[in-house]
């Protein structure tokens, strides 16, 4: 194989930060490169340079494709050459309907006019590629986050590219999807694609791979082959952590009572913008200092549930009971449950859970000014203090407290995310996708954080697509199937099959 494109000295800096320094890549026609490292290593940054994100003046070195050195000013620069990016972060526009995000920017149209006909036929049959088998006239709004980024990459393959990046393309996915996914990325290096992936999920790199690229730092550390049986999990966490991770999991123990913290009874929830029941007649109990699982596929109604319980800030019809420490508690505003010491980490970390523009102390804070407030008036220097221990909890990687969120990478505005709401002092955490996008080492942080917590008493619901994950960091496991709960299986007869088939059948 010959190489498709190069990227030789790039360096990369942003304020505080150097995020890439003299990184030289390369990839070849056809294959399967995935990019892997830690939160911050500067993967993404990488390939927004690659894509035009960032122009050509804002770093150093140079871009090659098809041996000719490329000056992009922008993305737009990038497509009309055949590179497409699907970023991690959607870029959709959530009021209009599905077809028109499909074809968002490069439009169907003979003269000035858009065929629309044609629009809604050609997006059907990217959606059903990917394996969204939906109306693509519904507005993209009513639906969830997993399936707005399968609506992302039926965009990149409706643009005929012959060269796409995925970063953390199955993330919001759960693990049969996920798997679909992986399916379709081979198919694409069959119809001749050359595919660039940057995942945190190690077996998913292992599954698909021809060649492995770890960063570590914003510098490149090594670079692992399928053909040389390179590619191999322990190697690449070594090489991106500098030490060995034996355990992906650490140690769980079983730290709960018999008490009922929160009982749920018989939630319905109506979406009146997608015109259906997302849960249905839902009840379950949570015990202090449990870590209670929620499993099930895509749209089951994982986070639907959620939120019902939360105090329903989408606006869904929600009727049923909520009882907290033994007492009925009105959960038809969030406000309501916050006071009763609930906290609720969003899996849609920059629509949801963060203000971006802001930096990470005002971030931290948000959630429970009143903590760091005299009167009406915010103590600036406790605010430093708050964040200054979250950040050193957490190991949130940012130059400093006063940094924009969003100057940091997906894996560190996560632990922002994370820190806000235990600055809140909370009884009971619901967290919603807590390690989505964050790299196995990370991932270990996370995971201890959530030991410690029940430690401490917490109970916490976890909200997770990977079965692997649900069934190592809880003691009980609720299985969601069409809205309904389909079943409970206990830590010790959890297995990744009974899961699946009682999310399925």
């Amino acid at each position: 194989m010959s190489k498709i494109l190069e990227m030789n000295h790039i360096t990369k800096d942003f304020p505080g930060v150097r995020a890439l320094d003299d990184v030289s890549f390369a990839v070849e026609e056809g294959e399967i490169h995935c990019l892997v490292g830690e939160n911050g290593a500067g993967k993404s940054t990488l390939m927004k340079i690659l894509s035009g994100v960032y122009a050509h003046d804002t770093y150093k070195g140079d871009v090659l494709y098809k041996d000719e050195i490329r000056k992009f000013e922008n993305i737009k620069d990038s497509e009309n050459l055949g590179i497409a990016i699907i970023n991690q972060e959607l870029a959709l526009v959530p009021e209009i309907p599905v077809y028109e995000n499909v074809y968002l920017g490069h439009e169907m149209a003979r003269a000035r006019f858009i065929n629309w006909n044609e629009t809604i036929r050609e997006s059907k049959k990217h959606l059903e590629k990917v394996g969204l088998h939906i109306n693509p006239t519904v507005p993209t709004k009513s639906l969830n986050i997993g399936q707005r980024q399968l609506i992302e990459i039926a965009k990149a393959l409706s643009k005929q590219a012959k060269v796409i990046i995925f970063d953390e393309p199955t993330s919001s996915l759960n693990d049969e999807e996920s798997m679909n996914l992986l399916k379709l990325i081979k198919q694409l290096k069959k119809e001749g694609i050359t595919s660039i992936m940057i995942s945190h999920k190690l077996k998913e790199v292992i599954e698909v791979a021809d060649t492995a690229t770890v960063l570590r730092d914003g510098k490149v550390i090594t670079t692992l082959k399928k053909e040389k049986d390179e590619i191999k999990q322990r190697a690449m966490v070594k090489a991106m952590v500098g030490r060995d991770i034996k355990n992906v999991f650490p140690d769980h123990t079983d730290k709960s009572k018999d008490e009922t913290i929160l009982e749920a009874r018989n939630i319905n929830a109506y979406n009146r913008m997608a015109r259906r029941q997302v849960v249905k007649d839902a009840s379950f109990k949570l015990k202090r200092g449990e870590v209670l699982g929620v499993a099930g596929l895509m749209g089951a109604g994982r986070t639907e549930l959620a939120l019902s319980v939360f105090g329903n800030p989408l606006g869904y019809d929600v009727s049923g009971e909520v009882d907290i420490n033994g007492k009925n508690v009105d959960f038809s505003h969030p406000k309501n449950v916050i006071d009763r010491g609930v906290a609720y980490v969003s899996e849609d970390r920059k629509g949801n859970g963060l203000i971006l523009m802001q930096d990470v102390k005002e971030n931290i804070s948000l959630a429970n000014l009143k903590g760091i407030s005299k009167g009406p008036f915010i103590n600036e220097h406790e605010e430093v203090v708050v964040a200054e221990k979250y950040r050193k909890d957490l190991k949130i990687k940012t130059p400093s407290v006063e940094q924009r969120v969003r100057n940091l990478s997906g894996g560190n505005q996560q632990k922002v995310s994370l820190a806000k709401w235990l600055y809140s002092d909370p009884k009971i955490l619901i967290l919603d996708e807590p390690t989505r996008g964050i790299d196995v080492g990370a991932k270990y942080e996370i995971y201890t954080l959530i030991n410690d917590f029940v430690e401490r008493g917490l109970s916490i619901i976890l909200i997770s697509s990977e079965l692997s994950e649900v069934i190592s960091m809880s003691d009980r496991i609720i299985v969601m199937n069409e809205g309904k709960i389909a079943g409970e299986l206990s830590r010790e007869e959890a297995t990744q099959e009974k899961i699946m088939t009682l999310a399925v059948e």
